[in-house]
């Protein structure tokens, strides 16, 4: 019977306007119950600082949940899928054979090497280009940090900077939706960096040792959102030793002892999705890149 009314439920969603953005809320709303019934008790029982889960603050995180989810998703799309036909037009198609060739599990590490390297400097334009500051201050925003901070962010900037993740590994093939395989790895690769956005938001202390030179851990990301010196560290997602490479690696041994920023955005969520378009006498400056600290 259960089978049944699930079976009718999706029927009657397929024929509705818009079903496909109705399906998608439906799958961000399974989403959320399922990082809340992750994280909620992780954060309770080994959090870095002691905060309110129900606060005031947690519907505009809940907005922006959707927002991320679903409007990047819808602006991404039509220049990847031109990114993916214009490559495979002047690329010799030999060249993507030879990459198709590659073992699944190779292709898998060479997309998120190849994308965090992308990511890493996407993110760190924002903190040094004034006009991209203006949208990504609004994820610096908070002065707490757990695993919803990890959507909320403005939508120009999670396209701008998952945009200089993806396209270069479309351009080299590795992933590509033209392919069954590549677009497995594209979608495997988002699912992965998306996940563990999550994780490193997370207001746990969890400490990996030796192994937080490897994978990018709470701790590590923690002081990427810290609002006394050092900062604009940390811009990787998965791979700390991209920084390291970089110059911008810092990972001590206590956490931050406060976040946020220091200008002063508006509080609600419309607010904080306009704000970055109006004209700003006192607009804040990047903060000071990690060569100056």
């Amino acid at each position: 019977m259960l089978y049944g009314v699930s079976v009718s439920l999706l029927s009657f969603l397929n024929h509705l306007p818009f079903h496909g953005f109705l399906l998608s809320v439906l799958r961000h709303c399974a989403w959320l119950m399922l990082l809340a019934v992750v994280f909620m008790p992780l954060e309770r029982l080994a959090s870095v600082r002691r905060r309110r889960f129900f606060s005031k603050r947690l519907a505009g995180d809940i907005g922006f949940f959707f927002v991320s989810g679903l409007v990047p998703a819808l602006l991404l799309s039509p220049p990847l899928a031109l990114v993916a036909m214009g490559t495979h037009a002047f690329v010799p198609a030999s060249y993507y054979a030879w990459v198709a060739a590659w073992p699944l599990w190779f292709r898998a590490i060479a997309a998120l090497v190849v994308s965090e390297i992308g990511f890493y400097w996407g993110h760190r334009l924002t903190h040094e280009i004034p006009l991209l500051w203006r949208f990504h201050q609004v994820h610096h925003n908070p002065t707490e940090v757990y695993f919803l901070i990890s959507s909320r962010a403005h939508p120009v900037d999670n396209v701008f900077t998952r945009l200089c993740g993806l396209v270069p590994v479309y351009v080299l093939g590795i992933a590509t939706p033209l392919t069954p395989s590549g677009g497995a790895v594209s979608a495997a690769l988002v699912l992965i960096l998306t996940m563990w956005g999550f994780f490193i938001h997370a207001n746990v202390r969890w400490r990996l040792g030796p192994l937080e030179r490897l994978v990018a851990t709470p701790a590590f990301h923690h002081w990427h959102h810290t609002l006394p010196q050092p900062r604009d560290r940390n811009y990787a997602s998965m791979l700390p030793c991209v920084d390291w490479i970089f110059g911008t690696y810092y990972l001590p041994k206590q956490f931050p002892s406060a976040y946020g920023i220091e200008a002063t955005l508006p509080g609600s969520l419309a607010g904080q999705l306009v704000y970055p378009f109006l004209p700003q006498l006192n607009a804040p400056e990047p903060r000071m890149t990690a060569q100056d600290v």
